[in-house]
């Protein structure tokens, strides 16, 4: 594995590739031990790194990476609901499982999003809780409301 740090507007956030795609987007204070490797640049960490300026700029509204998550299928399927969310836009936890077909599965869909790898560029920022609140986040509760404010969903 490679990894690249970049400076953000929600903190230091670590990238990691395989060398083929991009496997995790990590918060500076949650960076898990067990994803090791070099600190080292590859194309996919400087593509990826290159889009998250781009979007932190205002510039870029989707990514376009290879992506290469570590999950279930169900999990993999809540992955895919949270990209087609538009930039800018909210969804509760019961919009992305009725979206999968799955109504009764809102507390699953919330376990998938809270096992998101690639945070920003799967954004499950853009999830809220049904009652309009934010709920958790990765980075946490500041982080969201920046890449919210960020995207226009929230003032």
């Amino acid at each position: 594995m490679n990894y690249q740090y970049l400076s953000s507007p929600v903190g230091k956030l670590r990238l990691v590739s395989n060398g083929e795609s991009l496997v995790a987007i990590e918060f500076e204070n949650l960076q898990t031990a067990t994803i090791e490797g070099e600190e080292r640049i590859d194309p996919v960490l400087k593509a990826c790194g290159d889009q998250l300026k781009e979007y932190f700029a205002g510039k870029r509204q989707h990514f376009d990476l290879p992506l290469a998550p570590t999950g279930t299928e169900f999990q993999k399927n809540v992955w895919q609901a949270l990209t087609a969310i538009p930039f800018g836009e909210l969804r509760s936890y019961r919009d992305i499982a009725e979206s999968l077909e799955k109504p009764k599965a809102v507390r699953a869909v919330g376990a998938a999003n809270g096992r998101n790898s690639l945070p920003i560029v799967v954004p499950c920022h853009r999830v809220i809780g049904s009652d309009g609140s934010l709920t958790g986040f990765a980075g946490g509760l500041d982080a969201k409301r920046v890449l919210l404010r960020l995207e226009g969903a929230i003032e």
